[in-house]
C-alpha cells in the first residue's frame, strides 16, 4: 500500500511543534527552578534588623516581595503550571504525530529508530505526567525529565529521521505490536526513574544548598524511582519475553546472544540488582540508586550503541 504523503507530512508537523513546545515548557520550568532557588538564596541570606532603641519591637519586619500580593499565586508557581500545561499540549501533538505516522504508512507506528525514539519519550512524558498528578510537589523536577526526553527527540528528528515507508518484512508481524510496544513503555518509565535517582544522589550529597533545596525531598525522589522501577521491571520482563517467541517464530531460535539480546539481558540484570538492593538493608540509601543510573545508562547504550554501531538481526534502525 502507498504511503499517504499528506498524512506523512502532517506527522512531521505535529512532532515539530511537539518539540518546539516541550522546548518552551523547560523553558517555564527552568524560570520556576530558578526563580525558586532565587527566593531560597534571599531567605537563607536574609539576616536579623537591628531595632532602634525605643522603637517598638514586636512590630513585623517588612515581608519579602513575594509575599505582597497575597491576592495571586507566586511566580514561581505559576511558571511550573504553565510548564505543566504546555507539557501537556505536547503530550498530544506527540500522540498525533505517532498516530498520523502509523496511519499514513498503514502499520504500527514504531518500525525505525526514529519512531521508536519518539515512542519511548513520548512514555516518559506520560509517566511523568502521571506521578506528577499524583504528586504535585514533584513538579520542579519536571525541567531534568523534559531534558533528556528532548535531546532525545532532536536526536530522533535530525539524525535518525526516515521518511515514513512500510516495514521490511522481517517487521511484518503482530509480535510487533506486542514486543515493541511494552518495551517502549517500560523503556520511557524507566528513563524517569533513572532521573529521579539521579537527582535523589544530588539531593543526598549536592554541597549548593541552593540548588538542591529546590528538589523535593530525598526520600521522594527515591520513593518514585522505586515505584516507577517496580511497575516497568516486569513489563520489560514480559517484552524481552515476547522477544523471545518472537525470535523462535522468525528466525528458529529462542535466543541467540544477538548483539541487542545480550544487552537487553544486561539491562534486566541490572534492574533486578537495583530492586534487590532496593530492599536489602545497608544498600536502599545510596548503593541501590547508584544502580538505577547504572541501568538507565545501559538503557541508552542499548537504545543508540547497538542500533546504530553494532551489526546482527536486530539492526533495524532504517537508516541504510
Amino acid at each position: 500500500m502507498p504511503v499517504n504523503e499528506t498524512l506523512a507530512t502532517y506527522s512531521d508537523y505535529a512532532f515539530h511543534s511537539a518539540v518546539a513546545i516541550y522546548l518552551l515548557a523547560m523553558v517555564l520550568h527552568l524560570g520556576e527552578y530558578a526563580r525558586t532557588r532565587v527566593m531560597v538564596a534571599v531567605r537563607t541570606a536574609r539576616v536579623p534588623v537591628s531595632v532602634p532603641a525605643g522603637a517598638d519591637d514586636t512590630a513585623s519586619p517588612e515581608p519579602p516581595a513575594e509575599t505582597e500580593r497575597p491576592e495571586g499565586r507566586p511566580w514561581p508557581e505559576r511558571f511550573g503550571r504553565m510548564g505543566v500545561a504546555l507539557t501537556v499540549l505536547g503530550a498530544l501533538l506527540h500522540v498525533v504525530s505517532i498516530v498520523l505516522r502509523g496511519v499514513s504508512a498503514d502499520r504500527w507506528p514504531w518500525g525505525n529508530m526514529y519512531e521508536f525514539i519518539s515512542a519511548i519519550c513520548l512514555m516518559a512524558v506520560v509517566g511523568w505526567l502521571v506521578m506528577l498528578r499524583k504528586t504535585p510537589s514533584l513538579r520542579p523536577v519536571g525541567i531534568w525529565v523534559l531534558l533528556p526526553v528532548e535531546i532525545l527527540l532532536f536526536l530522533a528528528g535530525t539524525s535518525l529521521y526516515v521518511r515514513a515507508a512500510p516495514v521490511m518484512p522481517a517487521l511484518q508481524s503482530y509480535w510487533l505490536v506486542i514486543h515493541v510496544t511494552a518495551i517502549s513503555i517500560s523503556s520511557g518509565l524507566l528513563i524517569v526513574s533513572g532521573v529521579a535517582s539521579m537527582l535523589f544522589l544530588v539531593r543526598r550529597y549536592g554541597t549548593d544548598g541552593r540548588f538542591t533545596s529546590v528538589l523535593p525531598t530525598a526520600d521522594a525522589l527515591d520513593r518514585i524511582a522505586y515505584r516507577i522501577c517496580v511497575f516497568s521491571f516486569p513489563l520489560y520482563t514480559f517484552a524481552i519475553m515476547c522477544g523471545a517467541i518472537w525470535a523462535e517464530a522468525a528466525w528458529g531460535r529462542y535466543w541467540g546472544w544477538d548483539p541487542k539480546e545480550t544487552v537487553a539481558f544486561v539491562v534486566w540484570v541490572v534492574y533486578a540488582c537495583y530492586l534487590h538492593a532496593r530492599s536489602t538493608a545497608g544498600w536502599r540509601t545510596g548503593w541501590a540508586a547508584w544502580i538505577n543510573v547504572l541501568g538507565f545508562a545501559a538503557v541508552l547504550f542499548n537504545l543508540f550503541f547497538v542500533n546504530l554501531v553494532t551489526t546482527g538481526l536486530h539492526s533495524y534502525a532504517g537508516l541504510g
